[in-house]
């Protein structure tokens, strides 16, 4: 199975399905409060990144890596980036392009694979932001080394991903309040052929976790300084009552 065109359509039809919270464009009150400096954005589900974590933005070329769906990257272009956003799906892209239209914002948008950004001359940015994505691709060290040769010396990244614990449990149980370890670490669904018939049918994306030590020593192998971390909880999972699920990470590129 070719795994990223998969996904590409199932984040096409998540889009033109609306029920997705991140398919769903910010609101023209959202934009005109960070043209005043003002806003929130998340990598993850719950708490917002903190400003300090921010570069100042006016001119700062950024990067919204794998950042679809009109939400982040018109927020940072409002603010004064200037912002390229990149993503796999057409739809989600489409999402940036409506917000960009109804606010008078100037942004770029690539539509390719995250793990290959050779649509960019080395240190093209400032600044990359990355929400939670890297788990609807199966391979992510080619991620930070791209991003790492298309940041800028000095420059930062911000990136979001699911704690791999979250992935061991049964995931229909666990969201029906019940812990069962099932799956092996690291998990791909597309291992599981009962996983996969379901995900086929319902037209659902196919995820992979990724151990720590790529999610955290892939990034300091490809070069980055982590600087910051924090972590955040999902919504509506047994799991959240004990554990954090997500993990963010400040990067610095010396």
């Amino acid at each position: 199975m070719d795994i990223r065109a998969y996904n590409r359509k199932a984040w096409d039809n998540y889009v033109d399905g609306g029920e997705s919270e991140w398919t769903k464009p910010v609101s023209p009150e959202i934009i005109a409060h960070a043209r005043q400096g003002n806003f929130s954005i998340f990598l993850t589900e719950q708490k917002p990144v903190p400003h300090e974590w921010f570069p100042a933005l006016y001119g700062l070329d950024t990067l919204c890596l794998a950042c679809g769906g009109g939400q982040q990257g018109p927020v940072l272009a409002a603010a004064g980036a200037n912002v390229t956003v990149f993503d796999n799906s057409p739809r989600q892209l489409d999402q940036d392009r409506s917000v960009a239209e109804r606010e008078g914002l100037d942004m770029h948008l690539v539509e390719g694979d995250m793990r290959d950004l050779s649509a960019f001359e080395d240190e093209s940015f400032d600044f990359i932001f990355h929400p939670v994505s890297n788990l609807f691709i199966h391979e992510i060290r080619p991620v930070w080394r791209e991003a790492f040769r298309v940041l800028r010396p000095g420059g930062t990244m911000l990136s979001g991903f699911i704690n791999p614990i979250f992935y061991i449990f049964d995931f229909e149980k666990a969201e029906q309040g019940t812990l069962e370890v099932k799956y092996k670490l690291p998990h791909s669904d597309s291992n599981y052929p009962e996983l996969v018939e379901k995900l086929l049918a319902s037209g659902d994306a196919l995820e992979h976790s990724h151990s720590i030590t790529d999610q955290l020593g892939g990034q300091m192998d490809a070069g980055f300084h982590i600087i910051g971390l924090y972590e955040d909880y999902h919504t509506g999972t047994a799991i959240s009552d004990f554990t954090p699920t997500y993990i963010v990470t400040r990067a610095l590129k010396p």
